[in-house]
């Protein structure tokens, strides 16, 4: 991480995405700062931040895919945003990720592309780990 241009990813490394997104933060000549969320959770204050910051709503970045949304009873339209941001802390899973936070903005980056505009240098070349270029 450069103290000039701050990157931090809150990352979850059994995640294509994300592992795209950082490989992508990395290819650009960043040292970021990863958070595996997780392992270290999350508080409802900072997912606050991070919800503010992005102008998102918690349903928003709410995981459903391999997360147990659906057995908590957050998919209903009746769930309150303090129950989503409840089961984010105790179930950190349910956040989707990669959640890319740097000066330029913070993003829910997902295609992985959607770090480029949150980069002063992007990579010069780009390959995911699928084969496609970014």
């Amino acid at each position: 991480m450069s103290a000039l241009f701050p990157v931090v990813i809150h990352h979850n490394p059994d995640c294509g995405t994300s592992r795209n997104v950082l490989a992508m933060i990395e290819a650009a000549g960043y040292r970021p700062t990863v958070v595996p969320y997780l392992q270290t959770g999350w508080t409802i204050p900072q997912l606050q931040g991070l919800l503010a910051a992005m102008g998102l709503e918690p349903r928003d970045v709410l995981r459903e895919k391999g997360a147990p949304a659906r057995e908590l009873g957050l998919l209903d339209e009746s769930a309150t945003d303090g129950d989503i941001l409840r089961e984010m802390v105790a179930h950190p899973i349910l956040v989707n990720r990669p959640i890319v936070v740097t000066p330029l903005g913070t993003k829910l980056c997902r295609p992985s592309e959607a770090v480029l505009p949150l980069l002063e240098r992007k990579p010069e070349r780009f390959t995911k780990e699928d084969g496609s270029s970014a």
